[in-house]
């Protein structure tokens, strides 16, 4: 799935840069509005979520690339200002995200992650079951930012997982 979501991105990315900028802030009527802030929400999503996890002792050695990156506390905080900037905090996620998952291992998937939502509420949920949702709302909001993109007249060609899987001969 990390492999996955950066493939994805990249398309999405270079799908975006082919747009003038006003057309990447145009309010679409997405829930974010705009197709920039779509993929800004994506961004600052997985790093609230990183920033939770890197508290496992496992991931701790992640906490220093992580520290590099914006700490954002809301699931709208804009985390840059120009796609450019935007792609660049996604590339060094994607680092981030890759790394973290060839440090998992099984056990790792029952610990559990303690942590305050964005409303403040105290959590305490299974570390593989989250990973699952973190994966899953990534590809929840790549959907809408590949529909916003498509209403703008920009094709992002083939977003399946099953392009990935290597064929078995």
């Amino acid at each position: 799935m990390a492999d996955y979501n950066r493939w994805m991105n990249e398309r999405l990315y270079d799908a975006a840069a082919t747009l003038p900028e006003a057309a990447l802030f145009e309010d679409r009527g997405a829930f974010f509005g705009s197709l920039f802030a779509t993929l800004g929400h994506i961004v600052a999503a997985d790093l609230i979520w990183l920033n939770r996890f890197v508290q496992l002792p496992a991931l701790a050695e992640l906490r220093g690339p992580l520290s590099a990156l914006p700490a954002p506390t809301g699931l709208r905080d804009r985390v840059a200002d120009s796609l450019p900037m935007l792609r660049e905090r996604r590339v060094q996620t994607d680092v981030v995200i890759c790394d973290m998952v060839r440090r998992l291992e099984p056990v790792h998937f029952d610990e559990v992650v303690r942590y305050g939502n964005t409303a403040g509420a105290s959590q305490a949920k299974r570390f593989g079951p989250l990973l699952q949702h973190f994966f899953n709302h990534q590809t929840h909001h790549r959907g809408q930012a590949s529909t916003l993109l498509f209403q703008a007249g920009v094709d992002v060609g083939v977003t399946d997982l099953n392009a990935l899987i290597p064929h078995e001969a």
